[in-house]
């Protein structure tokens, strides 16, 4: 009951908020509008993802704010043309331009609220210890990347899209990876993501998660600059 009262705070808030799209029409001039701000308008994406994108209690809800911008902009795009299937999302960012996603995605990269502590970890020693192995080393003999050499040693992402994943719950990270897998979530060719998933089996994806979720943020969690590492795999997302 309590996703079903989020989900209705969430669909509520949002025809309030993305009202203001009336902003990008030359002819749409109301007597009276609520004031035509990033923080208004991104009121139907606080109900989920918190008012400055720090995101919530709810596992399936990530945080946004001070993700690379480019990363964030992929994400609605692929939400508003249906390569990540949503509902909420889809309906909400269905007719929505590019360039409406685009200021609504340089918000929230440009956010930098605090994030919260780390959550207790859930599995044993040796699931977290592959876990760290993963995301640190990769396994050679399976042909599996270390998760650091593209989204960085301290889990911050890259600029311009490579998402950091810091301040996520280990369910959401657990739920993307198999998405990535069994292809319900996918990018435009060539997707990395979905070559790396396939190589993982369900402990990778659980240790991996539990490992990911217990990391505290650094004293500076920002994105590396573009180009500081070098990438194993050719990724569409980074380059289209």
């Amino acid at each position: 009951m309590r996703n079903v009262a989020k989900l209705g705070a969430f669909l509520l808030s949002a025809l309030f908020a993305f009202s203001s799209f009336g902003a990008f029409a030359a002819d749409a001039v109301p007597l009276e509008r609520a004031p035509d701000t990033m923080q208004a308008r991104v009121m139907g994406c606080a109900a989920c993802h918190g008012a400055r994108g720090e995101g919530t209690d709810n596992d399936y809800f990530p945080r946004l704010s001070g993700k690379p911008a480019g990363y964030l902009y992929n994400q609605l795009l692929a939400f508003r043309d249906g390569r990540r299937k949503y509902p909420p999302m889809n309906y909400l960012l269905a007719y929505l331009p590019d360039a409406y996603l685009k200021q609504i995605a340089d918000y929230f990269a440009s956010e930098r609220p605090p994030f919260p502590p780390p959550a207790p970890v859930k599995v044993d020693t040796k699931t977290l210890d592959l876990g760290k192995t993963l995301v640190a080393k990769g396994d050679t003999a399976r042909k599996v990347p270390a998760c650091v050499s593209c989204h960085g040693a301290a889990m911050t992402g890259m600029e311009p899209a490579i998402p950091g994943l810091l301040g996520l719950h280990a369910d959401y990270l657990s739920a993307q990876l198999g998405a990535w897998r069994y292809g319900t979530r996918s990018t435009v060719a060539p997707d990395c993501m979905a070559q790396v998933s396939k190589l993982l089996n369900d402990r990778d994806i659980t240790a991996i998660a539990a490992y990911l979720a217990s990391l505290p943020a650094p004293a500076d969690p920002v994105p590396v600059a573009a180009g500081s590492l070098r990438m194993p795999l050719a990724c569409g997302s980074v380059h289209n």
